[in-house]
């Protein structure tokens, strides 16, 4: 067995004492890899365990709810309620945010997750994905409500996710670069392999449903055409397009070999709200992105900057994919009334991005990759200087305390919303 490697625990530890801050953060990181572990396990165990198929429950978004979403949803709750680091937590499966229990003290973050992102996947053994974000809670809120974690991407301290495929692993930002942990099983522990990720200047591939092709808007289809014409067309390269219906899938291959991916809005069902959530999916992959060195962008404009007041599209990759766009903006742009805040029983809306639109996420990298679909604004041009990163938020230290509990079946009857089928 090989020694001196940088477990997790240690690398969020040296990172703390570069930042300033306490022990809060490192110690809820612990405390998210700890039930990262716990997922994964059951994950692993599919059938074996009773957890494959619905429940036979339909949620607020008309899908069917899966075993292993409500089991990932309660191990979260679980692993990270109790060591006193957060003010609340809000989850994909879940109308409402969640709230501390009374017996444990109050930290000074919101957590913000998809316990289980491509779960229609789980019974045809496509890798799947919990999905994290950490939200600094509003000065002087030990109760928070919806308000409170209704904050914009640039807003987050950490952002990252967990994959479970052949190997799984942790990725995840501080607001200091993006770095991947691969579990070893051996040891029971995440283990630095892949530092300071950055996107490939270059790029071949690109993945979109293109069964709603017929459902885009003009520019997004013209760009895809582009795209397929290959070396006969204007662009003057082949591409390869891929489609794993799997975000968390997705976002990885780009970060280990670049492309881009979208998730256009369509007019096949205008009334419905965007099927990736700009607080729960977008916000914490796009900062993941830039991060990496790539771009990530609504279609009209940076996802970082969306407020989360309802619901809008999104788009996240390569930013000089979205040069030629500039010239060729074909689409207006929306006006919209004066923001309002969505009531509580709309939350699950509000925390999606714009109610009249599906949400667009395009993914890409920023150098040398070919021009970005028409009408999607780039976050810099070529002459610009780099935009900045998230301001970096302080780690803190200690170790994983997380609890190993089994998952609570009360938590269960609360859970309506399941992760969005794409």
């Amino acid at each position: 067995m090989l020694h001196g490697r940088t477990t997790l625990s240690k690398f969020i530890i040296e990172e703390q004492r570069k930042l300033e801050g306490g022990a809060e953060l490192i110690a809820l990181v612990n405390d998210i890899q700890t039930a990262c572990k716990y997922i994964g396990t059951a994950v692993a165990r599919g059938a074996l365990a009773g957890a494959r198929g619905s429940t036979g429950v339909v949620n607020v978004q008309g899908e069917d709810q899966k075993p292993l979403d409500v089991i990932a949803n309660d191990i979260m709750l679980d692993s990270c309620d109790w060591g006193g680091y957060l003010a609340g937590m809000v989850s994909e499966e879940m109308e409402a945010p969640y709230p501390i229990p009374a017996q444990y003290p109050r930290g000074r973050y919101l957590l913000v997750f998809d316990p289980l992102d491509g779960s229609s996947n789980l019974d045809v053994n496509v890798t799947v994905g919990t999905i994290f974000s950490v939200l600094r809670a509003p000065e002087g809120v030990a109760d928070p409500a919806v308000a409170d974690f209704l904050q914009p991407g640039t807003k987050q301290v950490c952002a990252g996710y967990a994959l479970y495929g052949p190997s799984a692993m942790i990725v995840l930002t501080l607001g200091t670069g993006v770095h991947g942990f691969t579990l070893d099983p051996e040891i029971g522990a995440y283990i630095l392999t892949h530092p300071n990720l950055a996107i490939a200047a270059d790029t071949h591939e690109f993945a979109v449903n293109a069964s709603n092709q017929r459902f885009w808007e003009p520019p997004v289809r013209r760009y895809v055409d582009e795209c397929l014409a290959g070396k006969s067309g204007v662009r003057g390269k082949d591409f390869n397009m891929r489609w794993i219906a799997s975000l968390v899938a997705e976002v990885h291959r780009i970060l280990m070999r670049g492309g881009l991916f979208m998730y256009p809005k369509d007019t096949k069902d205008p009334g419905k709200p965007g099927r990736l959530r700009l607080l729960y999916e977008a916000n914490p992959m796009a900062m993941l992105i830039e991060q990496a060195g790539g771009a990530a962008s609504t279609g009209r404009g940076r996802i970082l900057d969306v407020e989360p007041d309802g619901a809008a599209p999104a788009r996240a990759g390569d930013p000089r994919l979205e040069e030629r766009g500039r010239a060729r903006r074909a689409l207006p742009r929306r006006v919209r009334p004066g923001r309002r805040r969505v009531p509580l029983a709309a939350v699950q809306r509000a925390l999606a991005l714009r109610r009249d639109a599906r949400l667009q996420l395009i993914l890409h990298a920023t150098d040398r990759a070919p021009p970005c679909p028409p009408g999607i604004p780039s976050s810099r041009s070529p002459a610009a200087p780099a935009p900045a990163r998230p301001p970096s938020r302080a780690p803190s230290s200690t170790s994983s305390g997380a609890r190993a509990s089994a998952p609570r079946s009360s938590k269960a009857t609360r859970s309506t919303a399941t992760t969005a089928r794409r």
